[in-house]
């Protein structure tokens, strides 16, 4: 079976195109478009591209769709429904969500004679405890407005977990599993019996460890006061956090992990980043240790946690001890996607 995955973003659409058979799995073709609504006028003039250069018949598509919201627990079939649940959680992920749709609508538009499935992001996350998801503030906030942990990066999570349980050579169901989704968004889970118990990122992906530019976690009060003392509103302190913080802001040189570790011998600033990045993430690891009671590997993925072996051991060190295995496992949530579209199809 020939299945098409759309990663969408606002500019862009990276593909990939797997042949999934009942005992094998084969990557045919992959790309990635960008500057869509530049030099590619819209994003179903990408798909036409996308097609072309696919050259073969195509039995199915899977999107990756970042929110789901408390609505989905696993991947699923497209109809209307999903389309208006996916439109209803534009403003949990307004940066995401959108253009998300534009692809599926286009492409079922296109290709509206296969089955085409959406992969949240969000999904791994759906059965967490409720005492990991919620946040202490009053529950009808919850009722409200739906204000809770979902969690992102749920694909790679899932993606590596699988894979441990084939390098460990034990069943999923009995492994204790940290994985480190580290790149420019950073994000840890904790995976117990291979369900997720809890997770860095929050209610959006700004919550948790250090990222490229994004700050992690901090005191809520931060955010007042910087308005008030900057004289800015709530939209531009967001756009700091999100935009101006983490690696980049520490810093003030770069969000790329590869210059701040040639940088970090001469420059005090670019060494600070780096050591905040490494005790934040050296915290979630022994939090989710002492919450697993133990833990049989640490995992590291993601384009930082896959060629950054010097930084990976600086982060174990005196937090995860010799009894742990520590695991590079490069992730591909494509293929994820590609093994969740055909399980749908063919039911």
């Amino acid at each position: 079976m020939l299945i098409l995955v759309l990663n969408s973003g606002s500019s862009s659409i990276k593909y990939k195109l797997f042949d999934i058979q009942v005992s094998s799995e084969r990557l045919l073709d992959k790309g990635l478009l960008e500057r869509i609504g530049e030099k590619i006028p819209s994003h179903k003039e990408a798909i036409n591209i996308i097609l072309d250069k696919a050259g073969s018949k195509i039995d199915a598509v899977g999107h990756r769709v970042v929110h789901g919201g408390d609505r989905f627990k696993e991947s699923i079939l497209i109809d209307d429904n999903v389309i208006k649940a996916i439109e209803d959680f534009i403003e949990l992920a307004p940066l995401h969500n959108p253009p998300s749709l534009l692809t599926i609508n286009e492409s079922r538009k296109i290709l509206s004679n296969i089955p085409h499935v959406a992969v949240f992001d969000t999904a791994f996350y759906y059965d967490m405890p409720e005492y990991a998801y919620f946040y202490a503030i009053p529950y009808k906030f919850y009722e409200k407005y739906k204000i809770r942990k979902y969690g992102f990066h749920g694909t790679s999570h899932r993606y590596v977990s699988e894979q441990a349980e084939r390098l460990l050579k034990k069943p999923l169901n009995e492994l204790k599993l940290i994985t480190c989704h580290l790149g420019n968004g950073c994000s840890i889970t904790a995976v117990k019996n291979g369900k997720a118990i809890d997770t860095s990122m929050g209610f959006t992906p700004l919550e948790g460890l250090v990222m490229g530019t994004r700050s992690g976690d901090l005191d809520p009060a931060i955010i007042p006061y910087i308005m008030e003392k900057e004289n800015i509103d709530v939209n531009a302190v967001m756009d700091i956090l999100n935009k101006k913080s983490g690696l980049l802001g520490i810093s003030g040189l770069s969000n790329d992990m590869r210059e701040l570790m040639k940088e970090k011998g001469a420059n005090k600033k670019a060494k600070l980043a780096l050591d905040i990045f490494i005790y934040r993430i050296k915290k979630y690891i022994g939090a989710y240790m002492g919450v697993m009671s133990g833990c049989d590997a640490v995992i590291f993925t993601g384009g930082i946690g896959e060629n950054n072996p010097g930084l990976i051991e600086e982060i174990c060190k005196g937090v995860v001890s010799k009894e742990t295995k520590t695991l590079v496992i490069p992730t591909d949530e494509e293929l994820m996607i590609a093994r969740d579209t055909y399980r749908i199809a063919v039911s």
